[in-house]
């Protein structure tokens, strides 16, 4: 079992101190990433940082969420990009919509840990990131 499955944070959400997620697990057994109660915890907050994202730096492409995301400094962002723009049939800088996040977080999760979630399990914390 990968890191990301075991604390059910296929995105790789990094802790930060203060931070509090709903969902998160009391037991925090990981120094640099935030373990979940369930995988839709995980991916649920992954849709918040996006709605952040899009509010606060107006990041609406892949290009601009993903530099964001996985920067240069820590990621191969150029390959990254490429990735989830195959895997989603998105362009680069191709302005998405909130509907299409599901696709886009399903790829980012198979690019951050390798996991293939279920669109249902994707389906399932976005109705999370809307009704919380």
């Amino acid at each position: 079992m990968v890191r990301a499955q075991r604390n059910c944070n296929p995105l790789n959400i990094r802790r930060v101190a203060g931070a509090r997620w709903r969902g998160q697990s009391v037991l925090q057994t990981d120094r640099e990433f935030v373990r979940f109660d369930a995988m839709e915890w995980g991916i649920r907050a992954a849709f918040c940082i996006l709605h952040t994202y899009a509010r606060r730096y107006n990041a609406f492409c892949i290009r601009d969420i993903i530099r964001r995301w996985a920067p240069p400094s820590e990621n191969n962002t150029e390959q990254y990009i490429r990735n989830v723009c195959c895997w989603t049939g998105f362009g680069g800088n191709q302005r998405l919509a909130e509907h299409e996040w599901p696709a886009l977080v399903r790829a980012m999760a198979r690019q951050e840990s390798g996991l293939q979630l279920s669109m249902q399990t994707v389906m399932r914390a976005f109705c999370l990131y809307k009704n919380y």
